[in-house]
C-alpha cells in the first residue's frame, strides 16, 4: 500500500562484499543526475543523522563528506531505495559543481557512435576550487 510506513534497518540492505552500496545523487528540483558514490553504513547513519551527505571512498578508504576539500557541499533533501534495496537514490542540494573536475555533474561524456563527445564545460576549474577552498580553510 502507497505511503505505508515500515522500520527501517540498515543492517538488512544487502551490502557488497566491501560494506558497500552504489549512490547516485541527483538534483531535487531539476532531476539532475550528479554523480554515482559508495556509502558503507557508517556514511548512511552520518547522512540521515546530520543531513549532509558522507560517501565512503574507496580510493582515500575513508569517510568522504562531500564538500570537506572543495567546499562544494550536499544536503540531503531525501533518500530512496530502489526495489532491490541494493542501490540508494539521494535528492540533494547540490552547492556549486558536483565534479571533481570543476563541472556541474560527472555525468559530462557522452558516447555517440563509436565517438566520446565532452558535453558540458567546467564552472571552474578544478585547481582554483580546490586552491580557494583551501585558502578559506587557513583563515578560519
Amino acid at each position: 500500500m502507497s505511503g505505508e510506513a515500515v522500520s527501517f534497518d540498515p543492517a538488512q540492505l544487502p551490502w557488497n562484499d566491501d560494506g558497500l552500496l552504489p549512490v547516485i545523487a541527483q538534483q531535487q528540483d531539476t532531476g539532475e543526475v550528479l554523480m554515482l558514490a559508495w556509502m558503507n553504513a557508517e556514511a548512511l547513519a552520518e547522512t540521515l543523522k546530520t543531513g549532509r551527505v558522507c560517501y565512503w571512498s574507496r580510493s582515500r578508504q575513508r569517510l568522504w563528506r562531500k564538500g570537506e576539500s572543495s567546499g562544494q557541499t550536499q544536503s540531503l533533501c531525501a533518500l530512496y531505495l530502489d526495489c532491490d534495496q541494493d542501490a540508494v537514490l539521494l535528492q540533494v542540494e547540490q552547492t556549486g559543481p558536483a565534479c571533481h573536475t570543476g563541472r556541474r555533474s560527472c555525468f559530462y561524456r557522452q558516447v555517440v557512435h563509436d565517438q566520446v563527445r565532452v558535453v558540458t564545460d567546467p564552472l571552474i576549474a578544478p585547481g582554483l576550487l580546490y586552491a580557494r577552498h583551501a585558502d578559506d580553510n587557513t583563515r578560519h
